[in-house]
């Protein structure tokens, strides 16, 4: 299981999705005041931090996208089910951008004066859409080893 390359392209692909739970997506200056855009909403970067628009759509999906990589790297023996997962994490993926999308869209609608700066926990979907080819690429070998193992016996 461990030994496996696409088992670490799985890890990687859980953390950095727990990485987006918990790291500031987005910095929005909206007139004078600074919010932090992440996971659960947008919030004041003021000291007792108050959410100003709750995104719980948008942290369901970063958890759903963690566990589903976590439950595949336990599936070692079931490779077809590990690909058709994979590939449902990378649509979960995409759907992530989208969701994010339209929150700084609506957000956007709200107000007049609207400044938006990206941080680097925004890149984490598409390196973990990366992750997530190249263990579909890799489980996909190992099935067709195991194939063509079958036909030798």
């Amino acid at each position: 299981m461990i030994q496996r390359i696409q088992t670490l392209y799985l890890l990687l692909i859980a953390g950095l999705a727990i990485a987006m739970l918990f790291l500031p997506l987005a910095v929005i200056r909206s007139g004078d005041v600074f919010y932090t855009f992440d996971a659960s909403g947008m919030s004041t970067m003021t000291t007792p931090a108050k959410l100003v628009y709750p995104t719980w759509a948008l942290m369901a999906l970063a958890g759903i996208i963690s566990l589903l990589a976590l439950i595949t790297v336990f599936l070692y023996k079931k490779r077809v089910l590990q690909i058709r997962l994979c590939v449902f994490n990378a649509i979960l993926l995409i759907a992530f951008y989208g969701l994010f999308a339209f929150f700084v869209w609506k957000i956007a609608g709200q107000s007049e004066m609207f400044r938006f700066s990206v941080r680097i926990a925004l890149s984490f979907p598409l390196v973990a859409l990366i992750f997530t080819y190249l263990a579909i690429r890799n489980i996909g070998a190992d099935e067709v080893l195991i194939r063509s193992l079958n036909r030798l016996r």
